[in-house]
Order: C-alpha cells, then structure tokens, then sequence
C-alpha cells in the first residue's frame, strides 16, 4: 500500500525543502478531520473530572468517523496535550485516545472541552514521541518524559519563556518569521501530502488519503516544519532527500496492531526510518516518517544507487 504514494516536484525557499506528495488512488475510507467535526458537536475532553495525563475521551455524535492527526495538538482542559497516534473515531463512539502533555507546568481546568490549535507538534518532537512509541505505540505515558525534555530544550533554542513550559508558547513567540516563511510554500491541488527536508539529517513526511483532508491539516503541519526550520538556517538540504524517503519507505518491514479507534495502527522501522500510519483495510489513510538518528533502529536514509 506504501507504493500508492508518489512525490511532486520540491519547493527550495532558503534552507526549507518541501515536495507535495499524491495519491496513486482515489480515496475510499470517508471521515471528518477535527476542525470539521468540533463545530458540529464532537467533543475531546478530559477522561473524568480528575483527569489523565496520558490520555482524553473523544465523544463522537456524528454519523461519520472524524480522524485525529498524530502530532495535532489540542488546547485547555487540564493541560495541553498532542496525539500520540493517528486514531479515527467511529461515529457515534466514545474514544479513549492516547496522548502527551506539552504544558508541563499546568495541572488546572481552563475549559471543559479542547479546542484545536492552528499547529501541530514539530517533527523533531514528532520524531522522539515515535521513537519511544515505535515498539507499544498505545502504551501510555510511554513517550512522555522525551516529549517534556524535547519541549523544554526546544524553549531553551529559542529563547522562549513560558510560565508553564507550553509548547504553543514557543509558536507564538515565533509567529511573525513563521509568517514570512508560510507563504513560501502554498498548497499544490490535488495535493495529499507533503514531504519537508532541512539540511542533511532531517526528513519528515506526512500523507493523508484525502486531498481535501490534507488541505485542512496542511497548514498546522507546516508551522512545525518552519518551526524546526528556524533553526537550519544556513543548512540547505537536497532537492533529492524528499524522494529519496518515498523509495525508501516502501522498502521497509512493517507490521500492524490494533489502533485505539476504527482500522489498525502501522509501524514501519529501519533504514534510518521511523514511520507509523493507519490503515483501513487495504487503504493506507494516514501515514507519518522519519529519518531517526539518535533512539532508532538505524542513522540515517540510504540514498537509491547505494542499496543492496
């Protein structure tokens, strides 16, 4: 199913890379993505009135699935938390959904209800959150002490300081360069997914089936591109890199689990890759890659002409 994806021609704008990805098949698996679905009634809360750290109730009304992007970040309640995984929730369902805190520093109810932030984590705290996660992608809390420590350091790079340690805190206190950078790079039609390089380690990938899905997701992914961006100044990655992790991809072993709502959960490892994604039967609906240097299987992607 991993070969169903195929690479556009990457933007160069400084020292971002970003390629458009499409889908070799239309669309088959229908759902809602969060910002559709929170209008008309879906609701993410706290699990009860203590609250849980590592996990939130996903109250589904409608009648169509509504998909939870990993890395989506959502906003009050306890504190803010971030997916964990890719889970689409059936409708007329509640869900328990596994996720991390990204505001340390907060244990106090702001709302009853999250709403949705207007960006997603980072791929480099992505890429920990996975890493940690690749082996029992539904334990709880398992990822959360890397994604405090990467939160934190990521503050400390950007000169940010937050009274509770929110990652969001970092996104607004960058808002204006991110700004600049945004329109470098606009959604191409038809556009499902898109692939960021920055100098020479680092590759993230995002696909969703859906172009219209993608168009809504897009613009939160990108933020935590250019995030991350900010600190490669001066580092230009190859033009190449985006598809060099497509190929690489669809060469890797992967192996399925049940996910926390509707299909099954994908990890895919090795080659310097950490990957993970959701499945509906014979449809890959979501899928997020890595190149993993520090607690992955390997360190680094292999070029095409250098396999075996």
């Amino acid at each position: 199913m991993f070969e169903m994806i195929q690479s556009g021609d990457p933007v160069e704008h400084g020292s971002v890379v970003i390629a458009p990805l499409f889908p070799r098949r239309d669309p088959e698996t229908d759902y809602l993505t969060l910002d559709q679905a929170l209008p008309l009634g879906f609701l993410v809360t706290e699990v009860d009135a203590a609250g849980s750290v590592p996990e939130l109730l996903a109250t589904n009304p409608l009648d169509s699935p509504v998909l939870l992007y990993d890395g989506e970040e959502l906003l009050g309640a306890k504190q803010n938390r971030i997916l964990n995984i890719t889970v689409l929730a059936a409708p007329k369902s509640a869900t328990k959904i596994p996720v991390s805190c990204v505001e340390q520093g907060r244990w106090r109810t702001q709302s009853t209800t999250f709403h949705a932030a207007g960006h997603a984590a980072y791929p480099d705290l992505r890429r920990r959150k996975a890493e940690r996660l690749s082996a029992e992608p539904l334990q709880r809390g398992a990822a959360q002490s890397a994604v405090w420590e990467e939160v934190a350091a990521k503050a400390g790079r950007h000169g940010v300081h937050s009274p509770t340690g929110a990652a969001a805190d970092i996104y607004q206190s960058r808002n204006k360069e991110l700004s600049r950078l945004r329109k470098a790079f606009p959604l191409v039609p038809g556009q499902s997914g898109a692939v960021l390089a920055l100098g020479d380690d680092q590759v993230c990938l995002d696909y969703l089936s859906r172009p219209a899905a993608f168009a809504r997701i897009y613009p939160k992914l990108l933020d935590g591109y250019l995030l991350d961006a900010l600190e490669y100044q001066g580092k230009r990655a190859s033009g190449e890199r985006p598809g060099e992790l497509v190929a690489t991809i669809s060469t890797l072993p992967s192996r399925s689990a049940p996910s926390a709502g509707l299909g099954v959960d994908l990890r895919l490892a090795g080659d310097g890759v950490v990957a993970s994604g959701l499945a509906v039967g014979d449809e890959l609906v979501q899928l997020s890659a890595f190149t993993s240097n520090g607690e992955g299987p390997q360190t680094s992607v292999a070029r095409p002409s250098h396999r075996r």
